[in-house]
């Protein structure tokens, strides 16, 4: 009887403490994040140059070498990345749509011309931030250009065949990704110092929610959550 009561009271610590961690992430997703979004902006120093508003998190009680190492992305309701620059490599459609959007495209010809020479191949991808690519070629890519784009970061992001250039540019634009590697820390951008306040917060929640969706144990993996500007200080909003 005495481990049975026992039991219940661990289960009730259980839930006490899942319905705390419930309850903080209702204060980040209400009137707090609008406090703290608008110390960062009001704090910061204004300049000549738009930045970008980031989301530092600080992960806790996960082994990156046991644990499952999880990676997604998911489409904020503002784009954060306005002004990300996008290359195209495609088939006649999606090049055709691309050139009518003023994108840089190449198509399997022009990637052939390259012979695999590292250097070029570098050189026509350095303006980009973001590859995409049709996602006929997606297995023709490596053969013709080796592995230079994984090795720099920028692997194509696939295009659909029945899905337009100009869908796809809008997508990466408002989308963030976490990616878990070697180590605890991760950051991603969740908006514009341009941006009003109430757009901000609604990123921002977006955010933290995807985040904790992907996590072992929720919120209990959260260590510290930090917003700043790009040339801002860090404001602690959690942890």
């Amino acid at each position: 009887m005495r481990m049975m009561n026992q039991r219940v009271d661990q289960m009730d610590f259980i839930l006490f403490k899942f319905f705390l961690k419930q309850l903080a992430m209702s204060k980040l997703q209400g009137e707090q994040l609008k406090k703290y979004i608008h110390e960062m902006l009001t704090e910061r120093k204004k300049r000549n140059f738009k930045e970008t508003t980031e989301l530092q998190i600080q992960l806790r009680d996960y082994d990156v070498q046991k644990d499952k190492r999880f990676q997604g992305s998911t489409r904020l309701l503002h784009a954060p990345y306005p002004n990300i620059k996008i290359g195209v490599i495609g088939n006649l459609t999606h090049c055709d749509q691309a050139k009518a959007l003023g994108l840089t495209a190449i198509d399997q010809d022009g990637l052939k011309k390259f012979n695999k020479e590292k250097k070029p191949i570098k050189k026509w991808c350095k303006p980009f931030d973001i590859l995409i690519a049709s996602e006929s070629l997606m297995k023709v890519i490596p053969r013709l250009v080796g592995n230079v784009f994984t090795k720099i970061g920028k692997f194509p992001i696939a295009i659909p065949e029945t899905e337009s250039v100009s869908s796809k540019v809008n997508e990466v634009k408002s989308s963030v990704k976490f990616q878990l590697k070697n180590t605890l820390s991760l950051g991603t951008a969740f908006g514009t110092d341009e941006m009003s306040e109430d757009q901000l917060r609604q990123n921002l929640s977006t955010t933290i929610n995807f985040l904790v969706s992907l996590l072992k144990k929720g919120w209990q993996n959260v260590g510290t959550l930090h917003i700043k500007t790009s040339m801002g200080k860090p404001i602690k909003i959690y942890g």
